[in-house]
């Protein structure tokens, strides 16, 4: 499982140690599952890429490897497709239940590697409550519902946000 924060700036490399670039974002799709990881290319002028999730071979701790480099495109914004911070960004976008009860702004995603499945949502309430309460995450097996002004998440399991709780990740336990 991974989050976004822990692959924002990673390396990218090709199997023949090419680098691609260093992740800025994901691409995340209408049915709640990242499709791509969005690569800053370095030069004179700064071009993004969308790399499949599906063309990863390894996730590693200093980099990330990619098997087929023909896979890879032109970054460029797609209808019913969010992103964290570009194009039709999530980040800190309100988060709701279907009950109408304000969760906080979502703040990471938690995904699995293989295939991009979001299983969890970090959300905060700001700085200062992040202090002394946590960060929450949200485990939902359901797709969210994105909206213009929210995202609706059927929240199935909360953990964090409590000053005695350790655990500010999501359990390796559940149906995934």
């Amino acid at each position: 499982m991974r989050t976004f924060s822990l692959l924002k700036g990673m390396p990218v490399y090709s199997r023949n140690g090419e680098l691609l670039g260093e992740v800025c974002d994901i691409c995340i799709g209408e049915e709640g599952k990242v499709t791509d990881l969005l690569l800053q290319v370095k030069g004179i002028i700064g071009k993004k890429l969308r790399l499949p999730v599906s063309s990863i071979s390894s996730y590693g701790e200093d980099g990330i490897m990619v098997e087929d480099l023909d896979r890879h495109s032109k970054y460029q914004e797609t209808e019913g497709e969010y992103t964290m911070h570009h194009g039709q960004s999530l980040s800190r976008k309100a988060a709701m239940t279907p009950d109408g009860e304000q969760l906080g702004l979502l703040d990471d995603v938690y995904f699995l590697e293989k295939e991009g499945k979001i299983v969890g949502y970090e959300l905060t309430d700001g700085f200062f409550s992040d202090i002394t309460e946590g960060k929450r995450v949200i485990r939902t097996l359901e797709p969210p519902n994105i909206g213009k002004d929210a995202i609706i998440l059927s929240a199935m399991n909360q953990r964090g946000g409590q000053i005695h709780d350790e655990m500010p990740e999501l359990s390796k336990q559940g149906p995934w």
